[in-house]
């Protein structure tokens, strides 16, 4: 299996199953000198980690990352930075009664036609326990971003029929984490988790809507043609398990709008040239523009469900399955830390590629 690698400089290649011993991952390309705070490395998988309330899988995992390499005396060496962590709450044996069987809308049919193999307890690689790599990676990138003075956020905007008003920067970010939903419009926040609990008790899931965002990010960040900021971004929006779509800026609304409705026009503020409106989402020609980059990540429904669906086994014949065991009814508001994650990964690994790090 290749493609467990993500990033040209700043790169994470990730190890691990669901119900293996361990996710780990493997930094490359990180400077050094950079003082890490593990304990807001902690805080961001204590985000990301099951059984945090109870919209959120009840599976009980402390998610405790221990570095092996690439720091010393609270310092990055620059050299490759390895980390692990363990597994402990691992019930394989929830799957035992799916190892022949294709869950509808699971990978386990497709994993079996390329590999002639799979690993049946919890999907195995194909898991979003996988993305447990991904916010260590990223928590480190939040902390080199945020000495250049950028920041990368996240939140739940929809989720099934509810969505907030479209991203605007009066955003209070402070209020994310506020509710186990991260929904700052707390309102609607409410709404939400009323409308996750009664899906719930349904024995049903569902999805949703998270917008990300990057603040101060200059103009001159990203590459045209086939290394496009957006375009790098899409991909690791894409490459989060359960995704379906991604738009930045105006996204397919500006479908239904003319030229002279959606086009940015230049001003100047300070000598500081700036648009007077940000329909382009912060990003034209694939370079940023010095605007806030702003875009939404659509996460269909958890496919494990607690009702009974019609599907087949490994010898074509047909068979009823049912989830078992511990599953998100909505795995959206623990995905934030994910997006946020993967968003500092590009925007951190762009800077390096432009060469613009002084730390």
């Amino acid at each position: 299996m290749s493609s467990n690698s993500f990033g040209e400089i700043f790169r994470l290649t990730s190890f691990g199953e669901s119900h293996g011993k361990a996710i780990g991952g493997i930094i490359d390309g990180c400077p050094s000198g950079i003082s890490i705070d593990l304990v807001a490395v902690q805080l961001e998988l204590n985000r990301r980690k099951p059984g945090q309330s109870r919209i959120t899988t009840q599976r009980k995992e402390a998610d405790q990352v221990e570095f092996l390499s690439g720091l010393f005396e609270g310092k990055t060496l620059g050299t490759p930075i390895a980390f692990q962590i363990l597994n402990s709450d691992q019930k394989p044996k929830d799957y035992t009664h799916l190892k022949d069987v294709y869950r509808p809308s699971h990978a386990d049919y497709t994993y079996d036609v390329k590999y002639g193999l799979r690993d049946y307890r919890g999907g195995g690689r194909s898991s979003a326990r996988e993305t447990i790599a991904r916010v260590v990676a990223g928590a480190i990138a939040k902390q080199i971003l945020k000495e250049l003075g950028v920041f990368a956020h996240a939140y739940v905007s929809g989720l099934g029929t509810l969505e907030m008003e479209p991203f605007d920067n009066n955003i209070d970010f402070s209020k994310i984490d506020r509710t186990i939903v991260r929904c700052p419009d707390l309102d609607m926040a409410a709404k939400m988790l009323s409308y996750i609990d009664a899906v719930r008790l349904d024995g049903d899931t569902v999805g949703g809507v998270i917008t990300g965002v990057a603040l101060n990010v200059p103009a001159g960040i990203g590459a045209p043609v086939f290394d496009k900021l957006h375009a790098d971004l899409a991909k690791a929006m894409m490459s989060i398990n359960a995704v379906k779509g991604f738009e930045y800026g105006g996204g397919f609304e500006m479908c239904r709008k003319k030229g002279s409705e959606v086009n940015d026009l230049f001003g100047s503020e300070e000598s500081v040239v700036k648009t007077k409106t940000n329909f382009s989402g912060g990003i034209q020609g694939g370079i940023s523009n010095g605007e806030t980059i702003n875009f939404r990540v659509a996460f269909k429904p958890v496919a494990t469900i607690m009702q009974d669906q019609y599907s087949v086994n490994n010898k074509g014949q047909e068979v009823i399955v049912k989830g078992k065991g511990r599953h998100d009814p909505c795995v959206v508001p623990r995905a934030v830390a994910i997006v946020e994650a993967m968003t500092a990964l590009v925007v951190l690994d762009h800077y390096l590629r432009n060469k613009c790090i002084k730390i």
